[in-house]
């Protein structure tokens, strides 16, 4: 946006998509050093996913076999009593609710165990994350 670029999902969906998986995999190579424990808001599967749903481009399974993430992935639902648009989130409730859907079906499919987060107040997520990853 600062740029006034098109890779928006607002302007050119396929290639906001195509950015998002480019960035995805760059911070996963920033991030794959050491030895701390990582977590991304969103990321290649989810950017994959978009672009397969928009192309029909078959790119989740490659991208999603070759680069992997930890097994267990936490996602959260979309909470009405919570969402709300702003400049740079355009979609609705409704996007965000089909998106949640498709993948629930995803993660799954690349053999991940989907772990969903609460609809909670943010230290209740924070101890069921930390409670989670302490079993």
């Amino acid at each position: 946006m600062q740029q006034d670029g098109v890779a928006l999902p607002w302007v050119d969906p396929i290639a906001f998509a195509r950015r998002a998986i480019k960035m995805a995999l760059a911070d996963r190579a920033v991030a794959d050093v050491g030895d701390n424990v990582v977590f991304f808001d969103r990321g290649l599967i989810d950017a994959a996913s978009e672009l397969q749903r928009l192309t029909g481009e078959q790119v989740l399974m490659s991208l999603g076999q070759v680069h992997r993430y930890h097994q267990r992935v936490f996602l959260a639902p979309p909470w009405r009593e919570i969402f709300s648009t702003d400049a740079e989130r355009r979609h609705g409730i409704e996007a965000a609710q089909a998106e949640y859907t498709r993948l629930c079906i995803d993660y799954p499919a690349l053999g991940y165990d989907l772990i969903i987060l609460p609809k909670a107040i943010v230290t209740e997520r924070a101890d069921f994350v930390l409670d989670v990853l302490s079993n």
